[in-house]
C-alpha cells in the first residue's frame, strides 16, 4: 500500500495517472522545457498539496503519476497542473507559443485514471515508462512510494 497523507480529519491514498497532450501534438517538450516543467511541478507541490510521484514525456505529451488529497477533485488537479505549467512555460519559453497558434500549450482533452493500492501503481509506472518506446520516452522525475 502506498504512503498515505494524514490530515487532521482524514488519511488518504489517492493516486491518479494523468496524461496531457500538447496542443496539435507538437513536440514541444525538449530537454530544456522538461527541466523547467519539473521545477514548476515542484512549485505546484509546495503550494497546492499535489505530490508528483513520477513525471515523464515522449515529446508531444506529458505523463504524471500524482498523489492527491480528498478535497481536490481529479478535474481540479488537472486544472491546476495544466494552467500553472502552461503559464510558466510560456513565460520562460516564448518561442513555444509561436509553435502553438491559439495561445494554448495543452490540448483541451486529457486522460486521468485512478490507480489502485494493490500493486497497480507499479503497473501504471511501467506503462508510463514503456509508453514512449517508439517515440523516445524520457523519464524526468521519479519519487519512490513507501510501502507499509
Amino acid at each position: 500500500m502506498a504512503e498515505s497523507i494524514s490530515k487532521s480529519h482524514n488519511v488518504c491514498v489517492l493516486l491518479y495517472h494523468l496524461v496531457c497532450p500538447a496542443k496539435y501534438r507538437r513536440k514541444i517538450f525538449t530537454d530544456e522545457v522538461t527541466k523547467s516543467l519539473l521545477l514548476i511541478c515542484f512549485e505546484i507541490t509546495a503550494k497546492h498539496e499535489i505530490k508528483f510521484i513520477e513525471i515523464g514525456t515522449d515529446a508531444d505529451q506529458m505523463h504524471f503519476l500524482i498523489h492527491g488529497i480528498p478535497r481536490m477533485s481529479p478535474s481540479g488537479i488537472v486544472n491546476i497542473v495544466k494552467s500553472i505549467t502552461a503559464w510558466e512555460i510560456f513565460r520562460l519559453y516564448p518561442e513555444v507559443k509561436t509553435m502553438l497558434w491559439g495561445g494554448h500549450i495543452w490540448s483541451s482533452g486529457y486522460y486521468i485514471n485512478t490507480v489502485g493500492q494493490h500493486g497497480r501503481e507499479e503497473v501504471i509506472k511501467s506503462y508510463i515508462e514503456n509508453q514512449g518506446r517508439v517515440t523516445e520516452y524520457k523519464k524526468i522525475y521519479s519519487n519512490q512510494l513507501r510501502l507499509f
